[in-house]
């Protein structure tokens, strides 16, 4: 089993990344600690939220208070919601959350069945959980959990594995070919993209871009691909490598059957509307480019955005990685197109959208319910990440593309020449 745990700063997208899949019946609650129950049973992201406030208002210096972690079985095991259950409070009870408040979700929408746990590194007292030691403390844990459970262990090859895979590319390290190998070599196993644009936006998060090579060869026509790496402000950092170094999967051909797989396969994924909700409640919620992509990212959505030479938004790109699948915005909806986020972010009209089909909507009018004495209830009672997605393993400051950022030196060029 292996645990992935996300520090962030966002309570309520947290807990509505969760709440949206029990609402889609792609999940379910399976236990609540320190967390009152409604009169009914039922919960909204807003009820979740109020019950962290009193914590989350006690200290107001700790930058990320929220503590988001899953635990991931091996897909072979055999876990009952009994067994999760008790995982998951014997982990958080180890790790020095057993007397905070957290929500336990079990997630059924992916051929892995895996809890996520949403809680807060504040006490009610204002201190702070200590988390120096999180990651040796969880590991062992977790090999504790495997020998009481009978799961299948996580060994120490595949926990270097799982550390070496989806690492962005850093130029200055050296063995650039080996780094690139690394994610070029998985990504096909893990996520689904149905062009080469979509490939290579998320293939920019690592720090690559493929460009293909068209050419002839004794009179026919051949078709390749090179990868090169990139440094941090998107400029190409490395010569370029041959796919053929890295495998069959990483050339033409194969890519290209990947992406009619991949279409195929995300017309009738559930994702899809969970991610297009998640979206349009961020355009709801913040008032700026940078707002919104913070949000989705701190939900495992990166937002890449791309730009002419003037200005204007041509390309927006949502990667999702908790169904790990890579949509243009028009892919999802019409009004989730580049021009839609053209005209708020660069002529300031924000796009009004309905919200029928918005599960939140249907829950929040569950805020009203009767609650078993909430506040009463807390003051007395208290007087390194598989699938929070992989995008735990990048850096926070991930999600612009070289595309981007090349637009953004070439803008510099042109304001140093007026001067």
């Amino acid at each position: 089993m292996i645990a992935k745990i996300g520090k962030g700063s966002n309570m309520y997208g947290a807990i509505l990344y969760n709440q949206q899949k029990v609402d889609r019946e792609n999940g379910s609650v399976l236990l609540l600690n320190k967390i009152p129950d409604t009169m009914n049973g039922r919960y909204s992201v807003t009820y979740f939220n109020k019950c962290f406030e009193p914590y989350l208002s006690a200290n107001i210096k700790t930058e990320k208070t929220v503590r988001h972690i899953s635990l991931n079985p091996d897909p072979a095991d055999k876990v009952s919601d009994e067994q999760f259950t008790e995982m998951a409070q014997e982990y958080m009870e180890r790790m020095g959350y057993g007397n905070q408040p957290y929500i336990v979700f079990k997630h059924t929408d992916i051929d892995r069945t895996h809890i996520h746990i949403v809680s807060t590194c504040v006490a009610i007292d204002g201190k702070k959980i200590p988390d120096d030691y999180d990651h040796p403390r969880s590991m062992a844990i977790c090999r504790d959990l495997e020998q009481k459970y009978n799961l299948k262990k996580a060994t120490e090859q595949e926990q270097k594995q799982t550390n070496k895979v989806f690492k962005p590319v850093n130029h200055e390290n050296g063995d650039i070919k080996s780094q690139i190998a690394s994610v070029v070599r998985h990504l096909p196993k893990y996520y689904s993209y149905s062009t080469m644009g979509g490939y290579n936006v998320l293939l920019s998060l690592f720090n690559i871009t493929a460009e293909e090579v068209k050419g002839e060869r004794n009179g026919q026509p051949v078709n390749g691909l090179v990868y090169v790496a990139l440094d941090e402000n998107g400029n190409k950092a490395s010569n370029p490598f041959k796919a053929s170094l890295f495998g069959k999967d990483a050339g033409v051909a194969e890519l290209q059957k990947h992406f009619e797989h991949s279409k195929e396969k995300m017309k009738t994924n559930p994702a899809r509307s969970v991610l297009k909700n998640t979206i349009e409640l961020a355009i709801h919620t913040t008032n700026s480019e940078t707002d919104f992509k913070k949000q989705l990212v701190e939900q495992g959505i990166n937002t890449i955005v791309r730009r002419n030479d003037s200005g204007r938004i041509y390309g927006i790109t949502f990667i999702d990685h908790e169904s790990r699948t890579v949509w243009n915005g028009s892919q999802l909806d019409r009004n989730l197109s580049a021009n839609v986020f053209n005209d708020w972010w660069n002529n300031g009209n924000k796009p009004e959208l309905k919200t029928q089909d918005n599960p939140v909507s249907n829950t929040d009018t569950l805020d009203h319910q009767p609650t078993k004495d909430l506040f009463e209830f807390i003051s007395h009672e208290h007087s390194h990440s598989s699938d929070l997605g992989l995008f735990s393993l990048l850096p926070d400051a991930q999600g612009e593309d070289y595309e981007e950022g090349q637009f953004t030196k070439r803008m510099k060029k042109k304001k140093g020449r007026k001067l």
